[in-house]
């Protein structure tokens, strides 16, 4: 199979290139490749002639949306919009990746499938939402997998700014108590997308985060207790921290979907942040 991978060289793309080593990888990335650019990424795809495209190119900054919103809403939206449309006219299987952050965050319950998604209260959560409806408008051979907390080999992800932090220098670190999600590891997602892509009988939206839950206070306190730092952690009020863009107070997505398919459950959260671990290499 040869996979079309937008945004290729980020975390999970990186992270994709390695899971499907077994198939032929195209990276559509900058420069040689622009979303935002319709006739461009359409002449790409078309010399590319893959079988899919898994698209992660997106604007992931949170904050930054908030004050560029324009820019996000030309990635997040309108770029997903173009790879849609060119992937139905060139009949290319499609699979997206989207976000927690299409939800409010204020549900009692984790977020499943067919809960209805508003855009939440952010820039980022209602461009990445804008791209899902454009996704399902254009191209319906398709899959939208939505991620929360991610992360993976070399970064940039909360793993390693807790890693970075606890040097020692520190006495303590706060850290939020009262956000609460589904830590994932993008080796985690990766795996999960094989059985999704390979079926293509499959489409829809599926959810690919790690089962268990946890709080950022809960999740550095893993991260040290598993790597062996003897960091202090202090839990602390979103309200210590005040961002530019409000985070979702529950994050927390059910895999509703994965079960009625039939496919492999995802791993917990800890058991994969612990092989995590073992093989990535901190600075």
């Amino acid at each position: 199979m040869k996979i079309l991978i937008t945004g290729g060289k980020g975390m999970l793309g990186r992270t994709l290139q390695k899971e499907f080593s077994d198939c032929e990888i195209v990276v559509a990335d900058l420069p040689e490749a622009d979303i935002t650019d319709p006739d461009s990424f359409d002449s790409f795809l078309a010399a590319a002639a893959p079988d899919a495209v898994i698209h992660c190119a997106a604007m992931t900054a949170v904050d930054k949306c908030e004050s560029e919103k324009d820019l996000a809403f030309k990635l997040n939206a309108f770029g997903s919009g173009n790879v849609a449309s060119a992937c139905f006219r060139h009949k290319v299987r499609l699979i997206a990746i989207s976000t927690d952050y299409v939800f409010e965050g204020d549900l009692d319950r984790p977020y499943h499938e067919f809960d209805r998604p508003s855009g939440g209260r952010t820039v980022y959560g209602q461009s990445k939402f804008a791209g899902e409806e454009l996704i399902r408008r254009h191209c319906p051979d398709h899959v939208i997998c939505r991620i929360s907390w991610l992360y993976g080999a070399g970064g940039p992800s909360f793993v390693h700014a807790m890693m970075k932090l606890a040097d020692g220098s520190r006495e303590e670190l706060k850290v939020v108590s009262d956000q609460i999600g589904n830590p994932t590891s993008a080796p985690a997602v990766a795996r999960a997308l094989r059985p999704i892509l390979f079926r293509r009988s499959l489409t829809g939206t599926f959810h690919l985060t790690c089962e268990g839950e946890a709080t950022w206070y809960d999740f550095a306190k893993e991260i040290f207790l598993l790597a062996g730092k003897s960091q202090k952690v202090v839990p602390c009020t979103t309200q210590e921290f005040p961002r530019p863009a409000p985070r979702p107070a529950n994050s927390r997505l059910e895999k509703r979907m994965l079960r009625l398919a039939g496919l492999p459950p995802m791993p917990h959260w800890k058991d994969a942040l612990k092989e995590f671990l073992s093989e990535e290499k901190f600075s």
